[in-house]
């Protein structure tokens, strides 16, 4: 089980999982035991959904303009 993860997680430095912790603790008030308690690929997930949303946003803001 320990090498699925290695294998699912391989492309996902050091530092981008760092900053993607920042970012959304940050700004979207995840707590680090919140991202901590994530599956590694339930974090991707809900990273994708708000990243996904954040898009959306922004392209109903600006047609809204």
């Amino acid at each position: 089980m320990k090498l699925f993860f290695l294998i699912a997680l391989s492309h996902d430095s050091m530092i981008n999982y760092y900053q993607t912790n920042f970012q959304l603790m940050q700004h979207h008030k995840y707590t680090l035991s919140d991202l901590d308690g994530m599956i590694p690929w339930e974090r991707e997930i809900y990273s994708t959904l708000l990243m996904n949303y954040l898009k959306e946003e922004k392209d109903r803001l600006s047609q809204k303009k």
